[in-house]
């Protein structure tokens, strides 16, 4: 199960360049923003989705974090990380979401585990649930910062890249911490069977 995340391929994947045409379009005209907006609106609902806990929520985010990408694209300067730039808006709104008075949802539940889950054959059956129970538990007990590198990758789909620069971290730190992490689960689930 947890190898099936390690080879899971990010959402984000459409090439930096055309990222950043796309960019430079909408900064000459903000209707060519449609399309940032198309592209990115899938993984940035999802994650504020699994951070907020709810749809309303999650909608309300959404919207407020394109609306104030769309205010702050003239002041966008292109390095290649665009995705990084959009989820620390989305970071920074929902933390004002929090500070509202809301609490956070962490990475636990049937949907976010069968979301992570890309391996069909194990759909049914009770091996599936206590297979989903055992990670679910163990990804509760994660700290947030491991919680939101595992967000961040499957649940937002985002690339190394991308997390590298939203994180502030190197590149090879990132992906060295997360298939650290990966390998910390699979251990613990193996040994969970013993």
């Amino acid at each position: 199960m947890i190898d099936s995340l390690a080879q899971r391929k990010p959402a984000v994947t459409q090439p930096p360049g055309e990222i950043a045409a796309l960019v430079a379009a909408a900064q000459s005209n903000p209707a060519a923003f449609a399309a940032l907006y198309d592209r990115f609106l899938p993984p940035v609902y999802r994650y504020l989705y699994r951070r907020s806990g709810s749809r309303a929520d999650a909608e309300d985010l959404t919207a407020q974090t394109f609306l104030s990408a769309l205010e702050a694209l003239p002041r966008y300067r292109e390095q290649g990380h665009f995705a990084a730039w959009l989820f620390a808006i989305a970071r920074s709104k929902l933390a004002s979401h929090w500070r509202a008075g809301r609490g956070q949802t962490r990475l636990d539940g049937a949907e976010d585990l069968e979301e992570l889950s890309a391996d069909p054959d194990l759909l049914g059956g009770v091996a599936r649930g206590q297979q989903l129970a055992r990670l679910n538990t163990l990804l509760r007990g994660l700290n947030e910062d491991e919680q939101e590198l595992i967000r961040l990758r499957y649940v937002a789909g985002l690339p190394f890249g991308e997390i590298a620069a939203l994180l502030r971290k190197n590149e090879d730190a990132v992906k060295k911490s997360l298939y650290r992490l990966l390998a910390r689960l699979q251990n613990q689930m193996e040994h969970n069977h013993d």
